[in-house]
């Protein structure tokens, strides 16, 4: 007769002590080829910020690089344009003569340059931040107020930033404006950007077809660009004080980004209490809120 032994089965090395004790051997339950568990909080990793998640560059979210570019580029443009409007550089001369050869004062452009003024476009803004306020609030997404009051506070930073550079630079206008100074950079291109730009970055998280968010961004850049044209040629603006504008008011935009995070959505359940059955932990509610719960991370 065989071996007979009471007691237990004793486990063989070979293959199946690998799926037992890992690849290796320190007696984990992990896979024999030392991979993660196939299991979605086993196989997640922290964030360089410690959260848990995907590596940025996250979908969705401008990356680094693109950051440097509406900041970097635009404000380098910028301060170079500036240099050239206090220096009286050779880009004056040159603007001059663009001037002079475009210049015809006319009905068209005088109502096209009138869509920069403030009582036109900021109660476009307002509209817009009165809707997308009221759209977020409805539909129950977590800080609904801070892209609306980020827009309002931006709008209203353009006259802080704009009037002082006027006093400063103390640029003449053109030979078709009454004499004076304070033309660069242009106000009314400055406050069709931010109100016109603002109130379509609120408005592309609501739009689901690729064919709606690409006419309403091209209904901005017409409105921004008809402003321009009708300030020039009507001669109220030199060329460079709108250029200048486009520069300022990219980097003033870019600033939005932080608030246009993509709206998340709370259920019922994690604002108001259930009436009856156990109450969604802090854990799952945090989570949808998109913060991280833990021992590590205080309320």
């Amino acid at each position: 007769m065989g071996d007979i032994r009471p007691g237990p089965p004793q486990l063989r090395p070979g293959r199946a002590l690998a799926h037992t004790t890992g690849a290796s051997g320190s007696g984990s339950p992990h896979r024999s080829d030392g991979r993660p568990p196939q299991t979605p909080r086993g196989a997640r990793r922290s964030d360089p910020d410690g959260r848990l998640g995907t590596t940025p560059p996250v979908p969705g979210r401008p990356t680094s690089f693109l950051l440097l570019l509406l900041l970097g580029l635009p404000a380098l443009f910028f301060a170079f344009i500036t240099w050239q409007v206090v220096s009286d550089g050779p880009l004056v001369r040159l603007d001059e003569r663009l001037s002079s050869a475009v210049v015809h004062p006319d009905r068209t452009s005088e109502v096209l340059a009138g869509l920069g003024d403030v009582q036109v476009a900021v109660p476009v803004l307002m509209a817009v931040l009165v809707y997308v306020a009221g759209r977020g609030r409805a539909t129950g997404t977590d800080r609904w107020w801070l892209p609306p009051t980020a827009a309002a506070l931006l709008m209203a930073l353009v006259p802080v930033v704009v009037v002082p550079l006027k006093h400063w630079t103390a640029r003449p206008g053109t030979p078709v404006v009454p004499p004076g100074v304070g033309y660069y950079p242009s106000g009314h291109t400055a406050t069709a950007a931010i109100a016109y730009g603002s109130a379509t970055l609120l408005l592309l998280p609501g739009l689901r077809s690729p064919l709606a968010r690409r006419a309403l961004v091209a209904a901005c850049a017409a409105l921004v660009l008809g402003v321009s044209f009708g300030l020039v040629r009507h001669g109220w603006h030199w060329p460079l004080d709108v250029v200048a504008s486009w520069c300022l008011c990219a980097v003033l935009l870019s600033s939005l980004w932080p608030a246009l995070r993509p709206p998340v959505r709370l259920r019922a359940s994690c604002r108001t209490p259930a009436p009856t059955g156990p109450s969604p932990s802090a854990t799952d509610c945090a989570a949808r809120r998109g913060r991280p719960r833990g021992p590590g991370t205080t309320s």
